[in-house]
């Protein structure tokens, strides 16, 4: 395997990022693409001159030392995940809560006993997997109470452990990439089909500890939906489900363990359905000349049954800003595939819906290339930009949510309205659709606003304040596909029922009586 070196400050690896010399040669055609101008650009920090509180507590010792590091990269590299807040607190260097060790285990009887060290010596445990969490769900800001942290990086548990060809499935590792796990299993001809724009660096059971979203836009949504069991360790002892394709025997273990953010047990390793790359593929991009009629023809067609695995609605900003429009239209791209039959007649059947609703595109030949293409490469290197913006002064964030079909038209302006009137002009608020339910859309909202210098961090959660608070009133949820972690806490308290809320508390208590893992995060 080639070994990449990730970005000291922003996503992904150094040799992807976007460097200073780039980001002020696209510094002017910012104006242009956001209807304000981009400010001098800026460098990050001077990482050898940036200083790390020191460590609380000591590492293990014994066979545990090995596995422990208190360097200084390595304890930076794992107090942030890769939100803006946390972008910007490590492009000027701010660093306030820093785990004190972070270990890398090997197998599961480490996680035992690192486990049993932590909670002897009142130490926080944050398991870690691709560091990708946008809602702080791996920072080490931790209650008090504890005499420390520790970053449980699982990145050594990257292995497809077995392959069943026959049910397609397979048991793969936590800690295992997206890359890393489809280049295993397409050296048996298969693939897991789950591609969140996270891909890159995020990890399997960083996909079952939030309840990730994938790349089907319909059906096969979250990672819930491919999941067929799963194994973790708690503080308390093993947690392993049964490998079922369903069941209906109570309350489900899986889903338990599914969005528990590493609160109740580490994750080591999950089935999951694989299956074979899709031979049958048929794609189109639709103009509408209004976003919410664009919406009355994403409804029918995730009405109709069709089911495609593509069908994502951009609003005019968001099209121009990705390539997908020229920013006069929204963009419908909608998409089938299929590993056994043609499916031609399922997009043929879509575009007479979305024509009915006033929609029109070009010949193939020419809409994909211009559309489809523009949009899934700005997808990919979406968090690279939003780093070389930050480097320009541009505050530039997302957040995401659903809401049922009859409420959206009020929902989306309410949001809107907030969040623009949060910022200030200039600025701007695009939204596309991520995924569509027979019953409601995932809005999915891209914010850019020119950033106050030396006091970003304010400015965004005034912003964060004011587009949660705005979708909770609106009936919404905080949180589609992003997870809860620490930033989304105070709207998630409000969204859970109270008596969810202690019954969550209850099992919290059985399997973490000291309360180690994850503090913070969804229960106190």
């Amino acid at each position: 395997m080639i070994t990449r070196t990730r970005t000291k400050w922003g996503w992904g690896f150094e040799d992807a990022a976007i460097g200073p010399a780039e980001a002020a040669a696209a510094a002017p055609g910012i104006e242009a693409l956001f209807g304000f101008a981009a400010q001098t650009p800026e460098s990050p920090a001077d990482f050898h001159a940036v200083e790390l509180p020191e460590p609380a507590i000591a590492a293990p010792d014994g066979e545990l030392a090995a596995l422990c590091s208190q360097g200084k990269a390595e304890r930076a590299g794992h107090s942030y995940g890769s939100s803006y807040l946390d972008t910007i607190r490590a492009f000027r260097g701010l660093y306030e809560h820093v785990p004190d060790v972070v270990a890398r285990p090997t197998n599961e009887n480490q996680i035992e006993s690192l486990l049993e060290w932590a909670a002897a010596g009142k130490v926080a445990v944050i398991p870690y997997g691709g560091g990708t969490s946008v809602v702080g769900g791996v920072e080490p800001k931790i209650p008090s109470g504890f005499n420390g942290s520790c970053s449980l990086d699982l990145g050594q548990l990257d292995r497809v452990l077995e392959v069943d060809p026959v049910s397609r499935a397979a048991l793969i590792g936590a800690g295992a990439s997206g890359p890393r796990l489809e280049e295993q299993l397409g050296e048996q001809g298969l693939t897991m089909r789950f591609y969140p724009q996270s891909f890159e660096c995020s990890t399997l059971g960083g996909w079952v500890a939030t309840r990730a979203g994938g790349h089907f836009a319909t059906r096969l949504t979250h990672i819930d939906d491919v999941v067929e069991s799963v194994r973790a360790i708690t503080p308390t002892g093993l947690w392993q489900s049964r490998r079922l394709p369903g069941s209906g025997a109570g309350p489900s273990p899986d889903r338990m363990l599914l969005g528990s953010e590493g609160t109740l047990g580490v994750i080591t390793e999950a089935w999951v359905r694989v299956q074979p790359r899709p031979d049958h593929r048929a794609s189109q991009a639709v103009r509408f000349a209004d976003f919410l009629v664009g919406a009355e023809a994403a409804r029918e067609i995730v009405q109709s049954g069709l089911d495609p695995a593509n069908c994502r609605l951009l609003d005019q900003l968001e099209a121009g800003q990705t390539g997908a429009g020229d920013g006069t239209h929204s963009v419908l791209v909608v998409g089938f595939e299929s590993t056994d039959a043609p499916v031609a007649r399922d997009l043929e059947r879509a575009l007479e819906i979305a024509a009915a609703h006033g929609g029109e595109w070009d010949p193939p030949s020419q809409s994909r290339p211009a559309a489809e293409g523009n949009w899934r490469e700005a997808f990919i290197k979406m968090p690279y930009i939003r780093d070389m913006l930050v480097q320009l002064g541009v505050m530039a964030d997302t957040f995401e949510t659903a809401i049922t079909w009859d409420r959206f038209p009020a929902f989306h302006e309410a949001v809107v309205g907030a969040t623009r009137e949060a910022l200030g002009e200039p600025c701007r608020v695009s939204c596309r659709f991520t995924h569509l339910y027979p019953d409601g859309p995932a809005p999915y909202y891209t914010v850019l606003a020119p950033a106050r210098r030396g006091d970003e961090i304010a400015q965004w959660h005034r912003m964060k304040q004011a587009a949660g608070d705005a979708i909770i009133a609106a009936g919404g949820t905080i949180t589609h596909h992003h997870a809860v972690g620490r930033d989304h806490r105070p709207w998630y308290d409000e969204q859970r029922p109270d008596l969810f809320a202690r019954a969550l508390g209850a099992a919290k208590r059985e399997l973490d009586p000291s309360g180690i893992l994850n503090p913070g995060v969804l229960i106190d």
